[in-house]
């Protein structure tokens, strides 16, 4: 088998990433976690969005910072750090932390767009990462994104480089009722 090189290390945007931002609304502020040195944070400023990076990494997000805002946070060992932040979009590639998927989706506004493509198991036939802790299991980023409606789901074996993914989008359809015209609201609206 020949050696697979890490998926993380590209310096260009996710196929899946392209793809699908136009999905997010015009303008909106995109949350890209775990963005390492960047990559996707450039591709977001480019079409025009408001961009932060999250990342534990100092040294990649000295580079990031070129593309947007950034935020070093652990979010593995410490609280999460966005607590109040809402965003249009949300994109994770090449990361999962369980953990913080109430966080992440309490992020999202409004038809926000969630972006995310990670490792699946079967990766463990082919490369790194290989400890189930950090693949997805069959189904489960449909399992997560429940309560929001699918727009795209994926998972399978991709090539150059060998690997197992899982890919989705979805979109927050909930209300909020603040936004609405007066003659929208709740209260009207039960009458």
């Amino acid at each position: 088998m020949k050696p697979v090189p890490p998926v993380h290390s590209t310096s260009s945007s996710s196929e899946w990433v392209r793809r699908w931002t136009p999905l997010i609304p015009a303008g909106s502020r995109v949350l890209d976690l775990a963005c390492g040195s960047g990559r996707h944070m450039q591709w977001l400023q480019q079409q025009g969005l408001q961009v932060i990076g999250v990342d534990r990494d100092s040294d990649a997000l000295q580079a990031a910072s070129a593309f947007g805002e950034v935020l070093q946070a652990d979010l593995e060992n410490q609280a999460w750090p966005l607590t109040g932040l809402s965003f249009g979009g949300v994109v994770v590639t090449n990361y999962l932390w369980r953990a913080m998927w109430p966080d992440l989706l309490a992020a999202l506004q409004p038809q926000g767009v969630l972006i995310y493509e990670t490792f699946a198991l079967g990766n463990q036939t082919v490369g790194k990462p290989s400890n189930p802790d950090f693949l997805l299991r069959h189904g489960e980023l449909l399992d997560v994104c429940l309560g929001l409606r699918i727009v795209a789901y994926e998972d399978g074996f991709c090539e150059t480089p060998d690997r197992f993914v899982q890919r989705i989008v979805a979109v927050n359809t909930s209300v909020n009722h603040s936004d609405l015209p007066a003659r929208y609201s709740l209260e009207r609206l039960s009458h």
